[in-house]
């Protein structure tokens, strides 16, 4: 059932980009500078703020992307769970519980990133 939603999500987006190819770009355009020129937030905390959000909007595909790029840009696990404990007393048990499902079954499917040896 992923893999068809997947394909589903890549077949909408190709249609989007080629249809409204400019909006898609401005879309894309504007997200980047919110993040990296939006304030003076570092990038992780960037990253964990967007993990929470999305927890909260209860989108899984949102917040798996989000997960697994906070992965990627050096936010350890530990700092990602505490991200989507967070939201509980705000959005509720049920909510964060969700969150917890997608961040497991996104960090099991990730592949680590590269870890500098310790001197």
């Amino acid at each position: 059932m992923s893999d068809n939603r997947d394909e589903s999500r890549r077949e909408t987006l190709d249609y989007l980009r080629s249809r409204h190819g400019e909006i898609y770009e401005a879309y894309e355009h504007y997200g980047r500078l919110v993040h990296e020129q939006g304030g003076p937030l570092e990038e992780k905390t960037r990253w964990l703020i967007k993990v929470a959000v999305t927890t909260t909007g209860q989108n899984a595909h949102a917040l798996g992307t989000h997960v697994r790029k906070a992965l990627l840009n050096g936010c350890t696990r530990e700092e990602i769970e505490h991200a989507i404990l967070l939201t509980a007393p705000s959005c509720g048990f049920p909510t964060m519980m969700e969150g917890l499902l997608v961040f497991h079954e996104t960090e099991a499917s990730t592949p680590h990133p590269p870890s500098t040896p310790s001197i």
